[in-house]
């Protein structure tokens, strides 16, 4: 990632992958009642509405949230969702410039194809070992907090125990092959495309390396990540979220989709999507970028101190 000029030492792995989950739970707690509605709008279709609310776009889920189960309803899996990120971006993010220079041997400007790869692997990583957390973070956001409704989990902790128990080691990696997929689709789709916007930015010399420049990369890389990995993500998040025996596979999750709804089921919830998508993007790669260059100068302070 073009994250220090060509000239500065390149911060050690530790510094990264440090930054990149720190940046990713600020993102997540700035974003997620975004995510949250998100997920309802992608799962309203599989089931009969309870208590016959609908939600009709990305404001309106949350206004009918906050009225009918409160504000805190927006936040459903939070705790889940900043254990995966601590694992997950992480790994998906800050291991990505070294498996890029594993690929490359070291070599300066990569080939796209060498991006799109080192983004696809750290991806697919990052999933294979944090997935129990996003299926936790996902039925949590999917369960209503409505008087006389039953809720499926009390907790975050209870939720894992309950999952294991009931559906053994597969339930907590439930939807895994989805979640790759859709993983390295994003990933390489979101940290290639901020790299080649960046540099592009750069190079014209439109901008400098700084904030307005981050800003402009991370959206851009938001919203062309949406359009790429949104049918993939609806799948992921239906095949979480269902209970054991709805669908087969997530082949058979995407065409019970398809056949019961059409296509368009594929971009429900495509705006708050792109809304979080691309505002986590802004926050993420602001945060990170920030956050890595505050370690480093603390980082040489220490080593000039000693």
């Amino acid at each position: 990632m073009v994250g220090l000029k060509p000239s500065d030492v390149p911060p050690p792995l530790g510094v990264k992958m440090a930054s990149a989950g720190a940046a990713a739970c600020i993102a997540d707690i700035v974003t997620f009642p975004l995510d949250t509605a998100k997920v309802r709008l992608q799962i309203q279709g599989e089931k009969t509405a309870v208590g016959g609310i609908r939600y009709r776009g990305v404001f309106g889920t949350i206004s009918t949230m906050i009225r009918t189960e409160g504000p805190r309803s927006l936040y459903n899996g939070l705790v889940a969702g900043l254990q995966r990120q601590l694992c997950f971006a992480s790994i998906r993010i800050g291991l990505y410039d070294n498996v890029k220079n594993f690929y490359t041997g070291g070599k300066d400007n990569p080939h796209v194809l060498i991006r799109i790869l080192a983004g696809c692997t750290t991806g697919a990583m990052a999933v294979s070992f944090a997935q129990p957390t996003d299926v936790v973070k996902v039925r949590f956001q999917a369960q209503m907090n409505l008087d006389g409704v039953a809720r499926r989990y009390s907790g975050t902790m209870q939720a894992y125990k309950h999952i294991f128990q009931n559906e053994g080691i597969r339930g907590l990696w439930k939807g895994t092959l989805p979640n790759i997929t859709r993983n390295a689709l994003v990933n390489c789709t979101e940290l290639v495309t901020y790299d080649l916007i960046k540099e592009a930015i750069l190079k014209h010399k439109l901008m400098s390396d700084n904030l307005p420049c981050h800003f402009v990369s991370a959206f851009g890389a938001g919203f062309v990540t949406t359009v790429i990995a949104s049918p993939v993500d609806v799948v992921k998040t239906r095949y979480m979220n269902s209970p054991p025996g709805q669908y087969k596979s997530a082949i058979n999750c995407a065409w019970t989709m398809l056949t019961k709804e059409g296509p368009s089921a594929f971009y429900k919830g495509f705006v708050p999507s792109f809304l979080r998508l691309g505002s986590w993007n802004v926050v993420m790669f602001v945060s990170f970028e920030q956050i890595k260059r505050a370690m480093m100068v603390s980082k040489k302070r220490m080593e000039a101190t000693n």
